[in-house]
């Protein structure tokens, strides 16, 4: 018998009580999350510089973590089980870090980071393979750059042999901050220094340099030139003329000669006397005047010379760093300087008072009028430079 029940009543009565019997044997389970905690230092660095990542405070919330992945954004990835590593950034950029925790349970979160990797500036330096002393050498950085377009710094110290700023170190002056230099020379050799770029923003370059400084080639030819000097006054007896003159500056004096010369007079001659004195050589001639033949016209004349006085200069091809340095070589070589310095010429008039034609009368000629003519020979080198 159904006991009053209907078949289908009775069924879903079943099923009610299948369902509270399930019910109280079957759990529905839910997922938790970790939670995601990333420190990332430093935020700011250079091209080749290390970041730190430390994700040590991330909670596993349910469970344990069990896993750290790293997406550096710049194509590399990690995985660790502990919360800590470090990357390096080889190229400038902004880059992306994203970190996924997760944990025993299926869970996890993700922390992302934003790298600023700053681009060094490239440095292009152009130095002259040789230039010769005097000349300036254009060193050249403009071509420097910097990838991100960056206003570039220069700083240049021109020379390590000097301290320009006096701190001990050679190597640390600041001695131009252009991009380019022109660079005098003042002697042969060597010459080194460095330059650093930089954008500003703590990415820099260095590099040194070498700049080569050689010496010139001279041809020097010797011509011979003279100089010619004329003098003239009037003397009266026992008085005196002197003139100091500085020959051969300019080169090697050979020889000299001079000529002191009285007008011509009715009566007897007067007697002068013509001297010449070289300081830096120790030099002191003189000449007295010889009467010359007066039905024959001449004059009473004083003679001084000197010859052979330093030795003819021979042709031929010196090297220096100027042509004043070749001069110097030639013209102060020793014993071939011979008859430098001040030379003082000097005319006394011992005599020149002859006795009046009547007793009693005045005299006719108190004094002498005469004329002084030097010839100074010297050797003039000519310097041609030429290209070796």
């Amino acid at each position: 018998m159904w006991s009053g029940r209907t078949p289908k009543s009775v069924f879903l009565s079943a099923l009610m009580l299948l369902s509270v019997l399930l019910s109280g044997c079957v759990g529905f389970e839910t997922t938790v999350n970790p939670r995601a905690e990333l420190q990332a230092y430093p935020l700011f660095i250079q091209e080749g510089e290390t970041i730190t990542l430390d994700a040590r405070d991330s909670e596993a919330v349910e469970g344990v973590i069990t896993d750290f992945e790293w997406d550096f954004g710049d194509g590399k990835t990690a995985k660790t089980v502990i919360g800590f590593t470090s990357h390096t950034y080889e190229k400038f950029g902004i880059y992306t870090v994203s970190l996924t925790v997760k944990n025993s349970g299926g869970g996890e979160d993700e922390i992302t980071a934003s790298i600023v990797v700053n681009g060094a500036p490239v440095l292009n330096l152009t130095v002259p393979d040789s230039v010769k002393a005097g000349e300036s050498a254009l060193l050249d950085a403009s071509g420097s750059f910097d990838p991100e377009g960056k206003q570039l710094e220069y700083s240049w110290d021109l020379d390590w042999s000097e301290d320009s700023n006096n701190d001990g170190d050679n190597r640390n002056d600041v001695d131009a901050i252009t991009s380019t230099v022109l660079l005098p020379t003042n002697k042969s050799g060597t010459k080194r220094g460095s330059l650093i770029i930089s954008d500003g923003d703590g990415a820099a370059q260095y590099t040194s340099f070498e700049l080569e400084i050689s010496t010139r080639t001279f041809e020097v030819e010797w011509r011979t030139e003279r100089i010619l000097l004329e003098w003239d006054g009037y003397l009266d007896q026992g008085t005196s003329w002197e003139e100091t003159i500085v020959p051969g500056l300019e080169g090697r004096i050979i020889s000299f000669s001079a000529v002191l010369e009285l007008d011509q007079e009715l009566g007897p001659q007067d007697n002068f006397t013509l001297q010449l004195e070289i300081f830096n050589d120790g030099y002191r001639k003189s000449a007295k005047t010889e009467g010359g033949n007066i039905t024959a016209n001449e004059t009473s004349k004083a003679e001084l010379d000197r010859y052979a006085i330093n030795p003819v200069g021979e042709d031929g091809t010196y090297t220096a760093d100027f042509a004043e340095d070749v001069l110097q070589q030639l013209l102060d070589k020793p014993g071939f300087r011979n008859g430098q310095g001040d030379w003082t010429w000097t005319i006394f008039a011992q005599q020149a008072d002859p006795d009046p034609l009547f007793e009693g009368l005045p005299d006719p000629d108190p004094g002498n009028d005469w004329t002084l003519e030097v010839i100074i020979e010297l050797q003039v080198p000519v310097l041609t430079e030429i290209a070796v």
